[in-house]
């Protein structure tokens, strides 16, 4: 809104206000984690990282490799709705293939 000030001649001048820089705060993010079981196959592993996380064949095995080794491994990091839909796509393609694999979100 302009504020009014005046002039020597006494007229009024509408003088606009400077206008301040919004900034937009970036969505938090969360962390899509896969745990490691004795009965999920490295492969279907390799393959859900590929398939759902989009990492090239050298990074999904990294990662699986990680997750086998250390019991939990992250397999990308999302704002909070593309995270959940990640895991909930990981969770129905492992139920699918007959896999306990357990995928969860946790805040970054």
């Amino acid at each position: 809104m302009a504020e009014r000030t005046r002039t020597p001649g006494n007229t009024a001048v509408a003088v606009p206000k400077p206008r301040t820089a919004r900034k937009v705060a970036k969505p938090p993010l969360y962390k899509v984690l896969l745990h490691n079981d004795h009965y999920t196959t490295m492969e279907f592993v390799v393959a859900v990282l590929q398939e759902v996380f989009h990492h090239d064949l050298v990074r999904a095995q990294r990662i699986m490799r990680h997750v086998h080794e250390h019991g939990v491994g992250v397999a990308g990091t999302y704002p909070m709705e593309i995270a959940e839909t990640k895991a909930s796509k990981v969770m129905s393609l492992a139920r699918a293939a007959e896999y306990p694999l357990l995928c969860t979100v946790e805040p970054e």
